[in-house]
């Protein structure tokens, strides 16, 4: 079991840094591994007054100042094949985006960097069809390969989390499948523009996923939901981070 934990998006330097090293001080008394996730740029919102992050060379710089300083792994997703280079010698994963995983150029582009891959399924993908994903990104090279379940559309502005592509995709893709209890809990453009959800539903999804088999949770937390710049309504407060953890390490049965 592992975690892939941090803020939705880059919101400066300093922020970045005191949230890696505030989840990575919580991980390790749980010796639990955990790569820090930070968007540099959130380029698919909904509105064009929404805050995107510092832009790829700034945010490759603070990731790479983090991995310096915090000593722990990071990660971040690219929209662009041209993005692919320069995220490749930073990130020890690469994200491919739910909305972009068929596109694939980008998918190619992520596997040639050499570094893991990990691919959302898109919100209108049946779980098995990741199996086809996959196999492009293992013919473009790549050795390391994740998938990530995050909901499925459940009519307009709701998802809804099958439990049941957690064993379909391991089996279908043989790889580890990883589960993103933030995004399967978000409203995706329910607030005027911006996406909204549901955060109390989070530590429900984390320890049902766990439970059905998952190989690594998702979790986007912040130190003030109310003022994050990015996934406000879907991100775990970081005082709750701590205690969901060691439930889902119970359940997982290493604590």
């Amino acid at each position: 079991m592992f975690f892939i934990l941090g803020p939705c998006v880059i919101e400066s330097a300093d922020h970045a840094v005191r949230m890696a090293s505030r989840i990575s001080r919580i991980c390790a008394g749980l010796h639990a591994p955990f790569i820090f996730k930070a968007s540099f740029d959130k380029a698919n919102r909904l509105s064009m007054d929404s805050f995107r992050g510092p832009g790829l060379e700034t945010g490759m710089r603070i990731l790479s100042d983090i991995k310096a300083e915090v000593g722990c792994r990071v990660t971040s997703d690219i929209h662009e094949v041209w993005q692919a280079e320069l995220a490749g010698k930073v990130l020890d994963v690469i994200q491919i985006p739910a909305l972009l995983c068929r596109q694939t150029d980008l998918v190619v582009a992520a596997a040639k960097t050499g570094r893991t891959v990990n691919i959302k399924k898109g919100q209108f993908m049946a779980p098995e069809d990741m199996a086809h994903i996959v196999n492009k990104a293992r013919r473009a090279g790549a050795e390391e390969i994740w998938v990530t379940e995050r909901g499925t559309s459940f009519g307009y502005r709701d998802l809804i989390l099958d439990m049941r592509s957690i064993p379909v995709m391991q089996k279908a893709t043989m790889r580890p499948v990883i589960v993103d209890v933030s995004h399967a809990v978000q409203s995706p453009g329910g607030a005027n523009g911006k996406s909204t959800g549901r955060a109390d539903l989070i530590p429900t999804l984390a320890r049902a996923a766990t439970a059905a088999g998952a190989d690594g949770v998702f979790i986007e937390v912040h130190d003030n939901p109310a003022e994050a710049r990015s996934d406000s309504g879907n991100s775990l407060p970081l005082g709750e981070l701590q205690g969901l953890l060691q439930s889902i390490l119970r359940i997982k049965g290493s604590i």
